[in-house]
């Protein structure tokens, strides 16, 4: 799966909030101000790529995600947990809570998250 910017990480993230949706309507839900033509672009790399699709409505184009947040943020995982962290996930989960300040409530629902995961059958790769 080819890797994304952070421009067409923004566009993934309104289209999976929103759902189909038109060129101006995601311009308007960025974070943070980003031109037409620079979106147009945006919008024609993530249909080339293949985590977007398009359909004619009228005179505008209508883009739909095609990439899951689940897959995209998998495939991220793994490309991070190769690089930074010899291709080890836990060694690339124990830093990133290391980093990150959390609560007691946010650490106790992440034990129970991987109790939840020990207990579950391993699914093979």
């Amino acid at each position: 799966m080819p890797e994304l910017n952070e421009n067409e990480l923004e566009a993934m993230r309104v289209l999976w909030e929103k759902g189909p949706s038109k060129p101006s309507d995601i311009q308007e839900e960025f974070a943070w101000p980003i031109e037409n033509a620079t979106l147009r672009s945006v919008l024609r790399v993530l249909v080339e790529k293949g985590h977007v699709s398009r359909r004619k409505e009228g005179k505008a184009f209508v883009y739909r995600a095609r990439s899951s947040q689940r897959g995209i943020l998998a495939s991220m995982a793994r490309m991070m947990a190769r690089v930074c962290c010899g291709g080890d996930p836990a060694h690339l989960i124990a830093q990133l809570i290391r980093m990150e300040k959390l609560s007691d409530e946010e650490l106790l629902n992440l034990r129970r998250i991987a109790n939840e995961s020990n207990s579950m059958p391993r699914k093979r790769r």
